[in-house]
């Protein structure tokens, strides 16, 4: 395995992967095919990259480590074509991306073993560009896996589980202990699938809105959905989308928040 070794750097959130059958197992779930556009963020010393890009050919990655970018480069000539995009995952633009190098359907799909400390920014930003995007493959913090697929009741269900769930069908693959990283974090992780779903069958209105509606509903856990939405909604809106004020937010679906965002969306109102 040709990875190259490089220390960690702390600050950001660095650990890299190095067990080779959690490798095989990412590269087994992924399973490229011929004309797919794989996306990997963070390839970090390319223990994800290099198998990758064997199996598939060419990889394009995005890389916000400067001294990551020529012992990368220079790694990756005996496996394919890596197409190495420097700087931070968040201020890529995903769907131009894709117009530019997506499939034959316009399309790119994205890999990375996300930094802790950013997973859910790179989760949201993603988000935002759902319809370029096919499928997602992640290993974040377990943790962090178990909020993205839990439902209502759960007390780890919150606002990154209803946006995630609203927008695309999450699906938890395999934990993965810290011994896999170098250097091991505190906690184990996880690998999860995200298929964002078919526009067609987003029954969000307005983005905006259900954003807003979602954050409140969860901003303060403890309050009564008719004291937390207070800013966005009125008891007798939140009854007409089918749902109880006194009830909190963890208690209320999927479906629940995006038929109040929709109802607000409609309502002359609704915009501040």
């Amino acid at each position: 395995m040709s990875m190259f070794t490089q220390p960690a750097k702390k600050h950001l959130g660095q650990n890299f992967l190095h067990e080779r059958s959690v490798i095989d197992k990412i590269v087994l779930a992924v399973a490229p095919q011929p004309g797919d556009v794989i996306v990997e963020i963070g390839p970090g010393q390319g223990a994800l990259t290099f198998p990758l890009l064997r199996r598939h050919g060419e990889l394009t990655a995005i890389e916000f480590d400067r001294d990551l970018h020529a012992p990368l480069q220079a790694a990756a000539r005996e496996h394919g074509r890596l197409h190495l995009i420097e700087g931070d995952v968040l201020g890529v633009d995903f769907t131009a991306l894709a117009a530019v190098r997506g499939d034959a359907n316009g399309q790119i799909r994205l890999v990375g073993n996300l930094p802790y400390n950013l997973s859910s920014p790179i989760l949201f930003h993603a988000l935002d560009h759902a319809p370029a995007v096919r499928d997602m493959h992640f290993m974040l913090q377990k943790e962090v896996v178990e909020r993205m697929a839990s439902g209502p009741g759960n007390k780890v269900y919150g606002r990154l589980s209803v946006m995630l769930q609203a927008y695309c069908v999450v699906t938890p693959l395999f934990t993965v202990p810290p011994g896999a990283f170098r250097p091991a974090p505190k906690v184990d992780s996880a690998v999860v699938r995200l298929i964002p779903k078919p526009t067609d069958r987003i029954e969000v209105l307005d983005r905006q809105v259900f954003a807003n509606v979602v954050r409140a509903g969860f901003g303060q856990r403890r309050k009564t959905l008719r004291n937390a939405l207070s800013a966005v909604a009125d008891s007798a809106q939140i009854e007409a989308a089918g749902l109880r004020p006194d009830a909190r937010a963890e208690q209320v679906e999927v479906d629940g928040f995006v038929r109040l965002a929709n109802l607000l969306a409609q309502a002359p109102d609704s915009r501040e």
